[in-house]
C-alpha cells in the first residue's frame, strides 16, 4: 500500500456527513474505506465535542462491507469475539489480533507465492482452533463443542511443527 504524507482529519457531524478536512470536502464511508486501502493515515473525530471516533467509524465499514455480501468474518469468530468482552482475554486479545494481522500481511505474497491460494482458508481454521485453545487455558473454561477433525494435543504439536516449517519457507523466500 502506498502512503501518503501526513495524517488526515474527518470531522463527523451530527447529520452523519463526513468532511474531509484535507480536501475541504464531504465523503462517504466508501471513501474512507478506499484511504484504508490507499495506506492513508486519517482520523475521525466528532465535529461538536472532538472525540476520537476512528474506531466506532472503522468498525461502521466493516459491517456496511458484510451486509453488502463481502463476507470475511466468520460466524464463529465473531461470537468468539463478543465472548472476550468483559472477559479477562479482553486486554490481550487487540495486541494479539494486530500482530496476527501485521504478519498475515508481511508473509501473505511470500506464502500465497509458496503454497498455492487453498491454503489461507486451511491457516485460518488452525489459528481458530489454536486460538481456541489458547483461551481455554487462560479462562480454564471449556471451549463450544469442536466440529469433528479439530485438534486434539497431540495435533497442536504437529501444528506447531507444520507451522514452524511453513515460517522456515517463508522466512527462505524473503531473503
Amino acid at each position: 500500500m502506498a502512503k501518503s504524507s501526513g495524517k488526515v482529519t474527518i470531522k463527523k457531524y451530527a447529520n452523519r456527513r463526513l468532511y474531509d478536512t484535507e480536501s475541504s470536502t464531504y465523503i462517504t464511508l466508501d471513501r474512507l474505506a478506499a484511504m484504508v486501502r490507499e495506506g492513508r493515515e486519517f482520523e475521525v473525530v466528532d465535529a461538536k465535542t472532538g472525540d476520537d471516533i476512528t474506531r466506532q467509524v472503522l468498525t461502521q465499514i466493516i459491517v456496511d462491507e458484510e451486509a453488502r455480501g463481502s463476507t470475511m468474518l466468520p460466524i464463529n469468530f465473531l461470537k468468539q469475539l463478543i465472548g472476550l468482552y468483559g472477559n479477562s482475554m479482553q486486554n490481550f486479545v487487540p495486541s494479539y489480533l494486530e500482530a496476527a494481522m501485521d504478519a498475515f500481511q508481511r508473509n501473505q505474497s511470500a506464502v500465497k507465492d509458496a503454497l498455492g491460494p487453498n491454503m489461507f482458508a486451511e491457516l485460518a481454521k488452525r489459528n481458530m482452533a489454536m486460538f481456541e485453545d489458547a483461551a481455554q487455558a487462560f479462562t480454564g473454561k471449556k471451549a463450544e463443542a469442536k466440529p469433528s477433525g479439530s485438534p486434539n494435543a497431540n495435533d497442536v504439536d504437529d501444528l506447531k511443527a507444520e507451522l514452524a516449517a511453513l515460517k522456515a519457507k517463508v522466512d527462505k523466500l524473503s531473503r
